[in-house]
């Protein structure tokens, strides 16, 4: 799938599940159940045991039209292309590597930085961050896009952290293309509830359509 088709895909989701397991079951599990609650991009996160495993299995098993498969906590260059040649379709790291953006850029995979200042949101868009993970998002709050968004309206926008079901509208409202969730998404998998991510998820995307006038 072309790096655009994915980006248009994922922000029309608006929900990136953040999945961090215990294993790679646990992680298949946990994304099959985000997927039955329509949520159609997940994050597989490099703290994972496997994590490259997990991601070339999913892509066996779904097709890009059913889920967009990324790989998150990737922290340089050589872990991304890892996950590329897994199969990951998008790139999310908790801050900014100037290499790895490049490397993504390289071969044309939409990557998503981490900022957690105006200063660093400019230098990732410099850089060529597709998207601009705002991390961790529960030391700022929604009101910190606001404060972004004045003199950078250009600037796309994730959070990650902190985005819950009660505020999950507010960030979108407040210009977020897209909210990445984690825990408050997945905590269903320590107890093997995962009948419970499957409604979370949906509640967030109906949540994030709501706050879009859809």
């Amino acid at each position: 799938m072309p790096r655009i088709n994915v980006l248009q895909k994922l922000m029309q989701s608006g929900v990136v599940a953040v999945v961090r397991a215990q294993n790679s079951e646990q992680a298949i599990k946990i994304t099959e159940a985000c997927m039955k609650g329509g949520i159609a991009a997940i994050e597989i996160t490099f703290t994972i045991p496997e994590a490259a495993q997990v991601i070339a299995d999913l892509r066996k098993a779904y097709s890009p039209e059913e889920m967009i498969i990324g790989a998150g906590t990737v922290l340089d260059p050589e872990t991304a292309r890892i996950a590329i040649l897994a199969g990951a379709q998008y790139i999310v790291s908790p801050s900014l590597n100037l290499e790895t953006v490049k490397l993504c850029n390289r071969y044309q995979v939409p990557v998503m930085p981490g900022a957690m200042t105006i200063a660093e949101v400019i230098a990732a868009m410099e850089a060529g961050a597709d998207i601009v993970k705002i991390f961790p998002g529960d030391a700022f709050g929604p009101s910190f896009i606001k404060a972004i968004k004045g003199p950078i309206p250009q600037a796309p926008l994730m959070p990650t952290g902190g985005v819950n079901l009660e505020n999950v509208g507010e960030w979108i409202k407040a210009g977020c293309v897209a909210v990445g969730v984690g825990g408050n998404l997945t905590a269903g998998a320590k107890t093997g509830d995962y009948q419970s991510i499957e409604e979370i998820a949906k509640q967030f995307i109906g949540k994030v359509r709501v706050a879009r006038g859809l």
